[in-house]
């Protein structure tokens, strides 16, 4: 049941891996750029391992802006990672310690969009045997996207090696983050959040320390959320 339950978990990750590799290749070409050691890119790989924050800390950290502000920065674009732990929660409560900080680990957008969905499919089954190994599923989803990540992260700081200085990616980075966007935008708040956000980081641009970002960030949230609130009222 374990090895069913994770070889699950893994064929159900592979269709979203085929859009992860093109994002690691890009972010180790781009951690090189930035002036970033490969030894330092591939440690932010695997240490924080979050796509779109590894994106932005990589754009901050080319731009020399203070530490303080990239942290800043990569945890307000990683506030969403709160939701994803309070939704599957009650399915890993009855779990260890260890199996929880594991899965916390692994908790990504991937994993998580695909995990979710066979959480509650077997809920509403109800089928106890397969209701306690359901984390096993998680663990191989988990994996699967891990281990693509730092494959792809490591090809592109290897191939980032080879790219001559000349050649600027930077517009790689907006491309991605619309690539990264778009298919969220499924509802009202959802778009509204993205053109609030969008129309505040143009205006604030020039603002120094790139505080434009955060100010975009913080402006989107709370934009997002009282659209949800006039949608629910």
């Amino acid at each position: 049941m374990r090895a069913s339950a994770f070889l699950a978990g893994i064929t159900a990750e592979l269709p979203i891996l085929l859009g992860v590799v093109p994002f690691g290749l890009i972010y180790g070409v781009l951690a090189l750029q930035a002036g970033i050691p490969a030894a330092a890119a591939l440690g932010m790989s695997s240490i924080l391992f979050a796509g779109s924050a590894q994106f932005v800390a990589t754009q901050l950290f080319g731009a020399g802006v203070p530490g303080a502000v990239l942290l800043l920065t990569t945890f307000i674009v990683n506030l969403r990672h709160l939701l994803y732990s309070a939704s599957v929660a009650p399915y890993v409560r009855h779990l260890s310690p260890g199996w929880k900080w594991l899965l916390a680990y692994l908790l990504t957008d991937e994993a998580y969009a695909v995990t979710i969905v066979h959480y509650t499919t077997v809920t509403r089954k109800r089928d106890n045997a397969v209701t306690r190994e359901r984390h096993w599923f998680f663990l191989g989803a988990g994996l699967a996207l891990w281990m693509t990540w730092q494959a792809s992260t490591a090809v592109g700081i290897f191939l980032g090696a080879q790219v001559p200085a000349g050649w600027q990616l930077d517009f790689a980075l907006p491309l991605t983050f619309i690539a990264l966007v778009r298919p969220s935008l499924v509802d009202r708040p959802g778009v509204a959040a993205a053109i609030v956000a969008g129309v505040v980081a143009t205006a604030a641009v020039t603002l120094p320390l790139r505080l434009g970002l955060i100010i975009a960030a913080l402006a989107g949230i709370i934009t997002g959320t009282l659209a949800d609130r006039g949608r629910t009222a």
